[in-house]
């Protein structure tokens, strides 16, 4: 670095000082909003709860307790929030009251007299579903800017962080997902130092998941003739998003398969009949089976016994179009030492927001730059640094005990 000032021109040095004070002025520019979202009734928080900034499209969850921050170039009129089961609000913002701002959401019965029934037969309601598809989703590609975050917890202590922004790139959902792409644009990691934690635990995919796993354009999941007869369909009660009346469809094995099936919830829009949201848990009554899956490697002499593996994908309508919002995976496991008494709970958990989008002028993600399914986010970032990383830009905020966490693992290092 020092060479390459060195050699710079006496221009050079005047044009590069502008160029960072510009971009320093650019970001003394950005508005952030910050609040907690809690349960009217109850007064706890809500995680998981989508904040939205007008009609920007620029998007956030809150975290596990309920916080989240919110970043824009100008001060937005209005945040909408909404959950899973909550009257959605609309709060309007002024430039005196945009930091800790609490919000509280009052739960919402549903009223099962506006219903319209489209069928009696949940199986059939999942199958107009799926022909529906073309028409509830995106016909363009589209350019999503995402956060994604990864950890790993051996009991109850932190002993991984990785997190990084990243660009995915979506195909139109009348096409297949083989040449959606996402790329890192920048990303950081934190692996606990001591000798005992060294227990490697990559999520292998990452990023990717939320092509992996949108279930709505990779119909290798779940949504596919074969797919579907290895279920039984029940109606369950109804319930609500983002103030819109939902389908919901549980799903349990019928079949034994070579392969470990889920349990889960569909949800579905009564008014497009759009996917909008899958809660799926894999089965682990075969725990072979289950190890097959969810283990790609381990360590020599370490005994793998699963737990579960969970996954939450949410889309978002908007303005006629829905789209995938938000995922989140839960992996829990034990694993023993042949020579040791007592084996040792582990929980690697990953989550990725969609936090803006375009449409225009999308040009694909190159393959040259993409991430590869196959590779682990922890080998493509690098270690923690600079404490004002993601100053530029909308992640989901760290819990205060995952916050701690960071701190503690990054002294260690000094």
């Amino acid at each position: 670095m020092n060479r390459f000032h060195a050699n710079l021109s006496a221009r050079s040095i005047v044009l590069f000082v502008f160029l960072v004070l510009s971009i320093i002025s650019l970001q003394a520019q950005k508005v952030v909003i910050s609040g907690t979202v809690t349960n009217e009734q109850t007064g706890e928080p809500i995680a998981q709860a989508n904040v939205i900034a007008g009609k920007s499209g620029l998007a956030v969850v809150t975290n596990d307790d309920g916080f989240f921050t919110l970043k824009a170039e100008r001060l937005p009129d209005a945040i909408s929030i909404s959950h899973l089961g909550f009257q959605s609000r609309k709060l309007r913002l002024s430039s005196s009251a945009v930091q800790n701002i609490v919000i509280k959401l009052k739960p919402t019965a549903v009223q099962l007299q506006e219903v319209v029934v489209w069928t009696d037969d949940p199986e059939e309601l999942v199958r107009i579903a799926i022909s529906k598809i073309p028409d509830n989703y995106s016909r363009v590609p589209e350019l999503y800017n995402c956060f994604y975050r990864e950890t790993a917890k051996k009991r109850n202590h932190f002993i991984y962080v990785a997190e990084g922004v990243v660009d995915m790139y979506k195909t139109s959902y009348t096409r297949n997902s083989f040449r959606d792409r996402v790329a890192i644009r920048k990303g950081r990691r934190l692996l606990s130092p001591k000798r005992n934690d060294t227990l490697s635990v990559k999520v292998v995919g990452g990023p990717v998941q939320p092509i992996q796993l949108d279930i709505v354009k990779n119909s290798d999941i779940l949504l596919n003739e074969q797919e579907l007869s290895c279920y039984y369909f029940k109606m369950e009660y109804p319930e609500v998003i983002d103030n819109r009346q939902q389908f919901v469809v549980s799903i349990s094995p019928k079949l034994i398969m070579p392969y470990p099936l889920y349990f889960g919830k569909l949800y579905i829009d009564r008014e497009t009949l759009a996917f909008t949201r899958a809660e799926l848990s894999l089965d682990m009554t075969d725990r072979l089976k289950a190890t097959e899956y969810m283990l790609v490697s381990k360590p020599r002499g370490v005994r793998f016994r699963p737990k579960e593996l969970s996954c939450l994908v949410n889309y978002r309508y908007e303005n006629g179009v829905t789209r995938i919002s938000y995922i989140r995976n839960t992996f829990r496991f034990n694993c023993d030492w042949k020579r040791r008494l007592f084996a040792t709970s582990f929980t690697a958990f990953c989550e990725m927001v969609v936090t803006d989008k375009t449409s225009e002028n999308v040009e694909p993600i190159s393959g040259r730059s993409s991430f590869d399914s196959r590779d682990a986010f922890y080998d493509k970032v690098d270690y923690f640094r600079d404490p004002n990383f993601w100053e530029n830009y909308n992640i989901i905020e760290p819990t205060i005990s995952l916050d701690e966490a960071i701190d503690k693992l990054v002294k260690k290092y000094k």
